[in-house]
């Protein structure tokens, strides 16, 4: 299976439909009449549709099992065709439109099952997934144009050429791969001086994001919140927050480390631990949504534009 536990939980939806059409008009007027010989159609399907969803992971091998909160199975009648609607909710790290899906095509099944002692015609038809919701997919960006980052490096050893850089690469590499071309890159000490003279030279050349990597721990020489916090206009607490409970389901010492997040006049700027793994952590867990704040942002400016 697919590796999802860098994936965060979320609520996501699917709908998936089927058709079953049959060649005289007179079967499904006996589904609505409930006169079917094996018995209620309708609700014979309906139990096996639910079974479906909940049992997809035994069924299909690439399935990850995930907790079913909401499964409903809808029909509507026509003169010979009878549509199946099966809509799931699951709030986890995967989507559930093969759930959907294979409880479409059960349903579907059984329907089929129950008919064709009387209509030898019976086919199922159109199984497809009519809707999804949750997950990447939900994720709209709209960057501003000519969107710039910048990654600083805060690290004494790596700033004295000891130590190569790996953290400050993963959180450009993953920029990049939401589209991000322009990014400035640097390495200083740990240095409080230093520190606030970089995001005072990034936000003059009107950077849009800067995220600092290294300097959030305990050591005597972590000073990046020290450093950036009388900077901040305002604190955004909750992306911290957000990155420590991710850290903290995969590694118990996330609750240790003090990073920030803010903003300074239009500049968003996050502070990210120095270790590879931290930094590549906190990306996972606050992008691309922290960029929904310039999507916000983009969208006000479009919305005041003179139509």
């Amino acid at each position: 299976m697919i590796d999802i536990t860098h994936k965060s939980v979320t609520l996501r939806q699917a709908i998936a439909t089927a058709v079953v059409r049959v060649s005289d008009p007179a079967t499904l007027k006996a589904v609505r009449d409930r006169t079917v010989p094996k018995g209620d159609v309708l609700e014979a399907a309906r139990v096996a549709g639910l079974f479906a969803v909940k049992k997809t992971s035994e069924m299909i091998p690439d399935c990850h099992p995930l907790p079913v909160e909401y499964a409903a199975i809808r029909y509507e009648i026509g003169e010979m065709e009878l549509h199946i609607a099966v809509e799931v909710h699951t709030v986890y790290k995967t989507g559930v439109e093969v759930e959907a899906m294979h409880g479409a095509s059960v349903v579907a099944l059984t329907v089929y099952d129950m008919l064709k002692p009387i209509d030898k015609g019976v086919e199922i038809q159109h199984i497809r997934l009519q809707e999804k919701k949750g997950g990447k997919s939900d994720k709209k960006l709209r960057l501003p144009d000519a969107f710039s980052a910048a990654v600083i490096v805060c690290s004494d050893t790596i700033a004295a050429g000891k130590k190569e850089d790996k953290a400050g690469k993963v959180i450009r590499e993953k920029l990049q791969s939401f589209g991000i071309a322009a990014i400035d890159y640097r390495v200083i000490p740990d240095d409080q001086q230093r520190i606030q003279q970089a995001v005072q030279h990034l936000c003059a050349a009107r950077t849009d994001l800067i995220i600092f990597t290294g300097g959030t721990g305990l050591s005597p020489r972590d000073f990046t919140p020290e450093a950036v916090r009388p900077l901040l206009d305002r604190e955004i607490p909750g992306i911290m927050e957000q990155a420590r409970r991710y850290g903290q389901d995969r590694m118990p010492y996330a609750m240790l480390s003090r990073g920030i997040a803010g903003t300074i006049g239009d500049t968003v700027l996050l502070t990210f631990p120095g270790s590879t793994r931290g930094a590549a952590e906190s990306m996972d867990a606050v992008f691309p949504q922290v960029l929904h704040i310039f999507t916000v942002r983009t969208g006000a400016r479009h919305d005041e534009t003179p139509g």
